[in-house]
């Protein structure tokens, strides 16, 4: 199964989501900023998707950079963006290329769908 890095700044979205993707029957590993998430990226650690915020509070760079970055370490992993704020066009000419954004509030639903369309 599918190992998915977490990245989100506010420790109980995080966890909650977390327990969401378990359920799913995925394996997960998370990270509450920009650089935790690049520790776990350039460890020997699998992870197939990234799910990343697009704001992070406490982060030198958004989860849009961390996402240019990750695809530079790792080329082959999909990129699952989310964000409760707008997204201006500015900001989504800088997403790794044809990877989507998962508006906040989302279902858990609607992020189970996004997830099976990424690693298919």
């Amino acid at each position: 199964m599918a190992i998915i890095l977490v990245v989100e700044d506010d420790q109980f979205i995080r966890e909650l989501t977390e327990m969401i993707i378990q359920d799913w029957g995925y394996q997960t590993c998370s990270a509450s900023d920009v650089d935790e998430a690049l520790l776990l990226l350039r460890s020997p650690q699998h992870i197939d998707l990234l799910f990343t915020d697009i704001y992070l509070k406490t982060a030198t760079c958004g989860g849009c950079e961390l996402a240019q970055q990750a695809v530079k370490i790792r080329p082959q992993l999909r990129v699952l963006y989310t964000t409760g704020n707008y997204v201006t066009a500015e900001m989504s000419a800088t997403f790794v290329d044809g990877m989507p954004c998962l508006r906040k509030p989302y279902t858990p639903r609607q992020l189970q769908s996004s997830f099976e369309a990424l690693l298919a």
